[in-house]
């Protein structure tokens, strides 16, 4: 999972839509696996921390952290909570959904690429594998 993701930050590194701060970042390995959690967990009406948290499997302070530097970066905002004034919601900002969409496309290509090196097969078996083990931790 890691190496996927490494390559998923690569794809993204190159790709032209990704806003070029944070291509250099991805360049330069200042973005890494954590910071994927929240691009992959992050709905696009906003999540809370305690979610957002809860997904990844991480605390919810080191989420925090995570979710600092993307904000710091441009990525996502915190907004009140239409449900509940007193919370907050993290949402991702207009250059968070064209990484959100650079995202898309790299995971798409890395998957590709897996496909091609272990065959359809291996590639299937795999991903079940994951998706088991991840609701494992659910």
């Amino acid at each position: 999972m890691r190496r996927f993701d490494e390559r998923v930050l690569e794809l993204m590194a190159r790709n032209v839509e990704v806003p070029l701060a944070l291509a250099n970042l991805a360049a330069r390995a200042q973005v890494s696996a954590a910071h994927i959690h929240i691009t992959r967990h992050l709905a696009l009406e906003g999540s809370r921390l305690t979610e957002l948290a809860a997904k990844a499997g991480m605390s919810k302070q080191a989420m925090g952290d995570l979710v600092d530097q993307c904000e710091a970066w441009g990525l996502v905002k915190r907004e009140p909570d239409s449900r509940d004034r007193r919370a907050r919601v993290v949402c991702f900002t207009p250059t968070g959904l064209a990484w959100l969409a650079a995202f898309e496309l790299a995971v798409a290509q890395a998957d590709q690429e897996f496909r091609a090196e272990v065959g359809a097969d291996v590639a299937t078996v795999v991903a079940l594998g994951l998706e088991a083990y991840a609701g494992a931790w659910a």
